[in-house]
């Protein structure tokens, strides 16, 4: 259940949607103008989030112009695509202005390239090169990450000289914790952070202060690595830097706190074969497309399943009570391999599963299957033989469970690793290729066994 402050913001949201809606209603275009302006880009984006393409079309022309850059960097990739379709190059270059690098190379990322060249060359020579070394790097990387407006001082300037100099700007980047200190080459050394620039003597030198214990993030390094390190060591900026450590840019925390929220949409939406960036509002044919591919390969696994027990039809018209117990044993594999896959595709997100330790997680689970197997297979062999008045139907059936566990654990530890190193994503795949195994295991073990039995 939510915290209070969580309720009462999604509260107060609805509440707003709920009054827009009954503005635009009522023809008041004015009044939705006057109530968006109350509004932070946060909520307005939410507020565009939350409602159907043609409402939100509308919303969108009503936004002050001077936040609609803010606003687009605030939502989710598919529907600021549906936004940026609607522009021209002119409008483009106007919401990009006063974006940071990351910002604009992000919403850049989601265009066509005829329509990035013609952005860029609208742009100024300064940011035109600010965003395309952003550009340089893959979206989900360090460098794609990363935002260049940075300050950086050298080692040899005093204190003094530092704080003069930051008083000449007319504000510091959002963020800024820390200064960069870089010799005359533009290579990283270390950080100076605000807290001591304040505190220090001033005719102290940077070089007597500086922070050479924070390491650098290599502009190639995955994003959710990124993420790891920010979580591991509480920082708010780091630095980012070339092969030759040169400084490039910095992420900032609330970079990473997207990636995370990314991440975690990411394994969530992946288990139903959808993307993490699905519009909740997009139309029927769009949703319909995108989810048929998963449904269709969800229906070729069931084939399978269906012509395994095809293959004990003969042994089915003879025992009616094995097609009623026929779905536990293979729901029961289902469930316990689940509990295998998400503990390792967790553990391999986080970074904590290699292969020094990859058999010892293998045999706990393995060990964990077979205490739960023992358990729960004799649970219903006891129930079997009451219901049915069959001991071998619950021998058989004790036998097929103890056999479907210990394959769903195996397979529940092994697939994500098999997969990662396919480069496929186990979130996405795994869940349909442990069913598989599950389904397909537990059918044949429990139909062979019993066919075996009553030939």
């Amino acid at each position: 259940m939510p915290s209070p402050p969580q309720a009462e913001i999604k509260f107060r949201a609805q509440n707003q949607l709920g009054e827009l809606y009954a503005a635009l209603d009522s023809g008041t275009g004015q009044e939705v103008r006057r109530m968006l302006k109350t509004l932070s880009p946060q909520s307005i984006a939410q507020l565009l989030e939350s409602s159907p393409p043609r409402i939100r079309q509308v919303l969108w022309n009503l936004v002050n112009r001077e936040i609609e850059g803010e606003v687009l960097q605030e939502l989710t990739d598919d529907v600021r695509s549906q936004i940026l379709a609607t522009m021209d190059t002119e409008e483009m270059v106007a919401v990009m202005e006063g974006l940071d690098a990351d910002d604009i190379a992000d919403i850049l990322q989601q265009l066509p390239e005829r329509v990035v060249a013609e952005v860029l060359s609208s742009m100024s020579e300064t940011d035109r090169l600010r965003v395309e070394s952003v550009l340089a790097y893959d979206e989900s990387t360090a460098g794609g990450l990363m935002d260049t407006d940075t300050i950086s001082v050298r080692p040899n300037l005093t204190l003094d000289v530092v704080l003069r100099y930051l008083r000449r700007h007319e504000q510091l980047p959002e963020a800024t914790d820390s200064l960069f200190v870089i010799n005359r080459k533009g290579q990283y050394i270390g950080l100076l952070p605000l807290s001591k620039l304040l505190t220090t003597d001033p005719s102290v030198t940077v070089r007597e202060v500086v922070n050479t214990d924070v390491e650098p993030i290599p502009a190639d390094m995955p994003d959710t690595e990124v993420a790891r390190l920010f979580e591991k060591y509480d920082w708010i900026t780091a630095p980012v830097v070339d092969e030759d450590n040169r400084l490039l840019g910095r992420i900032t925390i609330d970079d990473v706190v997207d990636v995370i929220r990314e991440d975690a949409d990411h394994s969530l939406m992946s288990m139903a074969g959808l993307d993490e960036e699905e519009d909740t509002f997009a139309p029927v044919r769009r949703t319909a497309r995108r989810r048929a591919v998963w449904l269709g390969i969800n229906l070729l696994t069931a084939l399978l399943a269906s012509w395994v027990i095809s293959l004990f039809q003969v042994t089915l018209d003879k025992v009616v009570a094995l097609a009623v117990l026929m779905p536990i044993v293979a729901s029961m594999g289902g469930v316990a391999g689940s509990q295998t896959l998400t503990v390792v595709i967790r553990g391999m997100a986080l970074g904590q599963i290699g292969r020094s330790n990859l058999s010892w997680l293998l045999s706990r689970e393995l060990g964990s299957a077979a205490l739960n197997a023992m358990l729960w297979s004799l649970v219903m062999g006891l129930i079997t033989a009451l219901w049915f008045g069959n001991i071998w139907i619950a021998v058989i059936i004790v036998a097929a469970m103890l056999i479907n566990l210990l394959t769903a654990a195996l397979a529940g530890a092994t697939l994500p690793v098999a997969l990662r190193a396919m480069n496929i994503d186990p979130a996405l795949a795994g869940g349909v290729a442990l069913t598989t195994v599950t389904d397909v295991v537990g059918f044949m073990s429990f139909l062979g066994l019993a066919s075996w039995y009553f030939s």
